[in-house]
């Protein structure tokens, strides 16, 4: 019986619309040094922490919303960019949030992760969405991420065939799901159930999709 730990975890995919109109989304690639998945580009997010249940209690009136604490958190650490009951803006710490915490219903989710026994870091991982605008400007903490930007799904999917990006397995499908949305609307309304990769798709995509290298 496999007794790793598995990690309860948040990721948060902000979208805009970008100036043609196609949603953006705000990624981030890893550094390098980074334990889990280094060099990949992904959604902001990381394990919830102790501290998030404080959070969930002082935004959202219910320790229960660690996880949507946890992305809120994770998106002023990484992104340097935190959600308010006006949207999203730069972030000072946590104070802009703690001055105006943010609805529940602002952060929708959007599908759960529970990685497999055999990935060597295991997470439980809820995904939320949160609307953005132009004026979002991301800056990535230069330490565990190295850079933070928005792109469509489509344009980081054609990066990645041109192996240009590494895209994980669980970031691959999100990205996938959400290409096929044509709005902001479509983004905040997408709920998908999580699947793991087909025989055929193991033996197809390339090897850093389905095991970090």
């Amino acid at each position: 019986m496999d007794e790793r730990p598995i990690r309860r975890a948040a990721s948060v995919v902000c979208v805009r619309a970008g100036a043609a109109g196609e949603p953006e989304l705000l990624v981030v690639e890893r550094s390098a040094q980074s334990r889990f998945l280094p060099g990949y580009v992904a959604f902001p997010g990381g394990a919830i922490d102790a501290e998030d249940e404080a959070h969930a209690e002082r935004w959202f009136g219910d320790p229960a919303h660690a996880a949507r604490a946890a992305a809120v958190r994770e998106l002023v650490e990484e992104a340097g960019l935190t959600l308010t009951a006006a949207g999203l803006v730069p972030a000072a710490g946590f104070d802009p949030t703690d001055a105006a915490p943010p609805a529940i219903e602002q952060l929708a989710p959007l599908c759960h992760w529970v990685a497999p026994p055999e990935v060597p870091v295991r997470f439980d991982a809820r995904y939320f969405t949160i609307e953005a605008d132009a004026a979002a400007i991301a800056t990535a903490d230069g330490a565990e991420v190295v850079a933070a930007w928005w792109t469509s799904a489509r344009r980081l999917l054609d990066e990645w065939r041109q192996e240009a990006r590494k895209l994980y397995w669980p970031t691959w499908l999100t990205v996938t799901e959400l290409a096929a949305c044509t709005s902001v609307a479509d983004v905040r309304a997408l709920r998908f159930e999580t699947r793991d990769p087909t025989p055929e798709e193991e033996a197809t995509m390339p090897r850093h999709v389905m095991e970090q290298e």
